[in-house]
């Protein structure tokens, strides 16, 4: 008996230890980085990052795109020594965070260039600033790209071109805007800017119109030319808007034609917003 309620002790005492261990992480188990202020480290996530933190001002770093950060030491700061611990970079992205100790090396050889985030380095997070992942907000958007156009009457023409609302649909704290043009022209349409606007209905011209600008989180399609065809499905907040509002998705083209289209979405149009069935997410 004593036997056996000494297993069951140790048992327990070996069970809160390995919660304490996972729960806690010390640099002895941080993954290593050698850097050196010859060399640029790039550090590349599997997702757009967040947030990045560098615990000492002996190392610099920005983040030049969504998903990548840029290190390097600073130069003439203080005499490094190979071995020693410059900094400890801390890493989150949208659903994960990692660290990083770096380790200064004398010799440019041996420092790391660029390095690509690990399944295995990877920490679960839950980031109270995102509600759904850029991951998740493509895979809707590319079910809705492939889904029948369920607006038949909301459309415009210009320019021998028609622009048209396929789908809205509602998703979670977003609105998932569906749209294509048709170019019945032989000239190539080169993109410049696609916007997405809240503007005042038509008003007397002595009465100042407000504009407000959108910007969507995620835009599915990132083609900057099209000949006959052109489809894209843009996510934006949720917002209401008052019936003197419209909603504008307006596409403009490079000079020197600088064509412009843009597409009216009256509140009624997006009230009827379909809430998206994850059916369509499944893959056939």
């Amino acid at each position: 008996m004593r036997t056996f309620k000494h297993f069951c002790a140790v048992m327990i005492v070996a069970f809160l230890t390995a919660v304490q261990t996972n729960a806690q992480k010390t640099m002895d188990g941080m993954q290593l980085l050698t850097v050196n202020e010859n060399i640029t480290t790039v550090i590349t996530a599997s997702e757009p990052v967040r947030f990045v933190d560098i615990s000492t001002d002996k190392v610099v770093g920005d983040q030049p795109i969504n998903n990548t950060i840029r290190l390097k030491p600073k130069e003439g700061v203080e005499v490094n020594r190979d071995g020693d611990i410059l900094a400890v970079v801390t890493i989150v992205t949208e659903r994960y965070r990692s660290q990083y100790a770096l380790i200064y090396t004398s010799h440019k050889e041996e420092a790391v260039t660029d390095k690509a985030i690990e399944i295995d380095e990877r920490v679960a997070y839950n980031n109270p600033a995102v509600s759904m992942s850029t991951e998740d907000m493509a895979r809707y958007a590319r079910k809705i790209w492939s889904s029948p156009a369920r607006y038949r009457n909301v459309s415009t023409k210009q320019h021998r071109m028609t622009m048209r609302l396929n789908n809205i649909y509602s998703v979670g704290e977003y609105f998932f805007l569906d749209f294509s043009v048709e170019n019945r022209t032989n000239i190539r349409f080169d993109i410049d800017q696609l916007r997405v606007k809240l503007n005042d209905k038509k008003t007397a011209k002595a009465t100042t119109v407000q504009t407000i600008e959108l910007t969507p989180d995620f835009m599915l399609d990132n083609t900057q030319s099209f000949l006959y065809g052109y489809r894209n499905v843009l996510v934006v907040k949720k917002m209401t808007f008052p019936n003197d509002k419209i909603l504008t998705i307006e596409l403009s083209e490079q000079q020197i034609s600088g064509r412009t289209i843009s597409l009216s979405v009256e509140y009624e149009d997006v009230l009827n917003a379909d809430s998206f069935n994850k059916a369509l997410l499944y893959e056939y």
